[in-house]
Order: C-alpha cells, then sequence, then structure tokens
C-alpha cells in the first residue's frame, strides 16, 4: 500500500514538473505573438493614414516566408498537428505503419524548423493564430523527452500516440492558461480514440503549466466581465446570429480547401509569381482594412466580445481573404482564432440599432464567434469553452454550447469534409513508405 502511494505520489510530482517545463518553453512563441500585436499596433493602429513601413514590412515578411517554406523549410510548414491526428485516428494498422513517420514530424528538430517562418509570420501578420503551434510543441517536448530519457517511467509505460496526445492538448492549455480548454481540445478533438487515459495528465499538465506560462500574444482575453442575462427580445438575434455563423463557416471551410489546392499547384510551377501574387494580396488587404486584417484577428474580436465598435462590415471580408491566403500558403498557425474574430465580427452590421446597448452587442458577438467556429472546426464543447475563456461571463456558458452544438450539426451537414478531416485523410491516404510532409497541404490550425 505505501508503495502504491508512493508511485502515486511520484507521478503527480512527475506531471506537474512536466507542465512547468511547458509553461516555461511555450514563452518564445507567446513572445512572437505578441511582437505581431505590438507592429500591427504601431505600425497600423497608432497611424492614420497606413504606414508605408508597415506596408514594406508585410510584403517583404510574406514573401520570404513563402519562399523558405515551399523550399528549405518545407518541413514547418503548417500548424503541425496533423501528424498527432493521424496518431490517434489511425486505424490500427496504417498507424503501425505509419508511426514512426508521423512521431518524426512531431521531433523537436521539425518545431526548430517551424521557428523561423513563425518569426516571419508574425513579422508579416499573417492572419493565423499560435494554438497549433503550441499542440505541436506540447506533443513535442514529450516525446523528446521520452525518446531521450527511456528509464522515465512517467512516460516510457505510455504508448506514444498517448503521450503526444497528452502533451499536444496539455500545450494548448497552457498556451492560452486554460486547463478546461485543455481538457475540451484533448477529449472531443485530439484525443477522440484515446478516452480516459490522457484526462488527468493533461489536468495536471495544464494546471502547473498556467503557473509559469505568458500572458504576451492574448490580447481577447478578457478577465472578470459580466455582462448580465440574455434580455428576452435578443433570442431573434441570438437564433439569426446562429444560422448565419453557421454559414459562414461553411464558407470559409468551402473557400479554404480549394485555395490551398491552388496555392500548392501555383507555388509548384512558378514559386517566384506565386510568391509575388501572395505578398502582394496580403499587402494589399492589410492596406484596405488599415492593419485589421492581420494576425489573428485577436484586437477585433477583443472589442466585439467586450462590446466596443468593431468598425465597418467590409472588415468581415478582408478578414476571411486574409484568413484563407494565410492558411493556404501555409503559414505556421491556424484557424482558431480567425474563426471566432470573423464570427464576432458578424454584429458589425447591429453596430448603432435602437434598442441595443453595448452589453447587448458583447452577448451577440459571443453568439456569432462561437457558432462560426463551431460550423467551420467542429467538436461544440471545445469551441463553446474557448470562447467562453476568452470572454470569460459563465451566465453566457449554457447558452454558447447550445449554439456550437447547432452551429456544428449544421457545418457538418454543409460543409462537407473539414478542414481537419482533409489532412488528415491526405497523410493517411500517402504511401507510409516513402516519408511524407503532412503540411504539404497546411494544418488548419
Amino acid at each position: 500500500m505505501t508503495s502504491l502511494r508512493e508511485r502515486g505520489a511520484a507521478s503527480l510530482a512527475g506531471w506537474l514538473l512536466l507542465g512547468l517545463l511547458l509553461g516555461l518553453l511555450m514563452w518564445p512563441y507567446q513572445a512572437l505573438s505578441e511582437l505581431g500585436f505590438q507592429l500591427q499596433m504601431g505600425l497600423w493602429l497608432a497611424n492614420q493614414p497606413q504606414s508605408l513601413l508597415g506596408c514594406v514590412l508585410v510584403f517583404a515578411a510574406t514573401s520570404m516566408l513563402v519562399l523558405l517554406a515551399w523550399g528549405p523549410l518545407a518541413a514547418g510548414r503548417g500548424g503541425g498537428t496533423t501528424s498527432l491526428l493521424a496518431l490517434d485516428r489511425a486505424p490500427q494498422a496504417e498507424r503501425h505503419a505509419g508511426e514512426a513517420i508521423w512521431l518524426q514530424q512531431l521531433s523537436l528538430v521539425t518545431q526548430m524548423r517551424r521557428l523561423p517562418l513563425m518569426l516571419l509570420t508574425h513579422l508579416g501578420g499573417l492572419a493565423v493564430g499560435v494554438e497549433s503551434p503550441s499542440v505541436a510543441l506540447g506533443a513535442s517536448i514529450l516525446l523528446a523527452i521520452r525518446r531521450r530519457w527511456p528509464g522515465f517511467q512517467l512516460l516510457a509505460s505510455l504508448p506514444s500516440h498517448l503521450v503526444a496526445v497528452i502533451g499536444g492538448a496539455a500545450g494548448l492549455g497552457v498556451a492560452f492558461r486554460s486547463p478546461l480548454l485543455a481538457f475540451a481540445y484533448g477529449l472531443e478533438e485530439l484525443g477522440q480514440r484515446s478516452g480516459l487515459p490522457m484526462v488527468l495528465p493533461v489536468l495536471l499538465l495544464a494546471g502547473s503549466g498556467t503557473l509559469l506560462a505568458s500572458t504576451m500574444g492574448q490580447p481577447a482575453r478578457l478577465l472578470g466581465l459580466e455582462l448580465g442575462a440574455l434580455a428576452p427580445e435578443l433570442w431573434g438575434w441570438v437564433v439569426l446570429l446562429t444560422l448565419v455563423g453557421a454559414a459562414a463557416g461553411t464558407l470559409f471551410v468551402r473557400l479554404l480547401l480549394p485555395a490551398a489546392a491552388w496555392v500548392k499547384r501555383l507555388l509548384a510551377k512558378q514559386l517566384l509569381v506565386g510568391t509575388l501574387l501572395l505578398a502582394t494580396s496580403l499587402t494589399l488587404l492589410a492596406f484596405v482594412s488599415g492593419g485589421l486584417s492581420l494576425n489573428d484577428g485577436s484586437l477585433s474580436l477583443a472589442a466585439a466580445l467586450s462590446g466596443k465598435t468593431v468598425g465597418s462590415p467590409l472588415l468581415w471580408l478582408w478578414r476571411l481573404l486574409a484568413s484563407v491566403l494565410s492558411l493556404a500558403l501555409g503559414a505556421p498557425g491556424g484557424l482558431m482564432h480567425d474563426s471566432m474574430s470573423l464570427g464576432a465580427l458578424l454584429i458589425s452590421p447591429l453596430q448603432g440599432l435602437p434598442g441595443l446597448t453595448s452589453n447587448d452587442l458583447a452577448q451577440l458577438a459571443a453568439v456569432g464567434a462561437t457558432a462560426l467556429f463551431a460550423a467551420a472546426h467542429g467538436a461544440p464543447l471545445f469551441c463553446a469553452a474557448f470562447v467562453f475563456i476568452l470572454q470569460g461571463d459563465p451566465a453566457l456558458l449554457p447558452l454558447l454550447l447550445l449554439v456550437a452544438v447547432i452551429a456544428a450539426t449544421l457545418g457538418e451537414r454543409w460543409r462537407g469534409e473539414g478542414w481537419n478531416d482533409h489532412q488528415v485523410r491526405v497523410l493517411l491516404d500517402a504511401k507510409p513508405s516513402a516519408p511524407q510532409n503532412p503540411s504539404a497541404t497546411p494544418s488548419r490550425r
């Protein structure tokens, strides 16, 4: 009995210490995200008309990113979660055949190749978030420890795919300082077949990791917001935004899949021409939007979730195009924040309507963000939890869960194959005998 207690205490301490390590190692990614927001605010939002230096930076960084991502640093292209998803979802026979290759794609060497691409991504303000890279980094760290120290029984006693799932889910939770987010993402998205064995380690890792995780790069995170109960007269708007958000999330994915295929063909045939075209397009979008099409949209999302003005309805179009192009060209990031930002911006036509207060708009922005995110992504529990932790009002959580379930159901019917599903299918269809780059079509997050 004593020995059992000692082993339990040792395991608990081991997971908590690993979580602290994750918290420290997430700092570079969070610092890069913060760099992007500081440049966005300093070069664009603080200066009108738009800064010439901002245009030059977007064009130069995007051009360099494309040339490297489709050249010597191709292994770091995309968010990096496709191999992780395949490890969990692949049938047993296919997992056995491809596991060695997929684990190699989750190595720390691959993450180091992704780091300069992430620097260029945030220098140029490409419209992606740090969610997927944080997931991939968390998985890579635990897998590297397992390989380097096989005597570390806490990880050595678990199968490789389970270690990867635990690390990936915890990585997201640590990056956004939320064990709830880690739990929802791990159980509903990353660990669909891993199940309950991952839950306790993920909560322990994410819980201790938040103690050391930085707050950099998270301007959308609102704390202590109390909006009150939803007014009865808003229910009509809630229904409308749920339906519109589900349709918009479907449109996002339906544009993204062919755009990624088109970019791949273009860059394979004419790399220089394609690079100039993509860099010019994203620079023009930044110019016409006044810089609000840049980065993952957190600045607009934070404004919308707190009931502040979010600008012209045209911003929705600029952000949609910027997000599709950024993901299609393989920028190392993901669409989670992009989806939420696009959904929150659906309230822009409602600004100024008589009878709608700032609190009303904040609540409706959360509904729109949840609906579009859930329709584009699936995983309703995770999507509702993510919007909830950003806005921070517990009174809205039941409504957000309901909206997420409805929108995810509609999105699954309307959009067909999802972005994650597409990435995993492409990877599983590839012959495992020949090492494949899972980012040949970029990862979605």
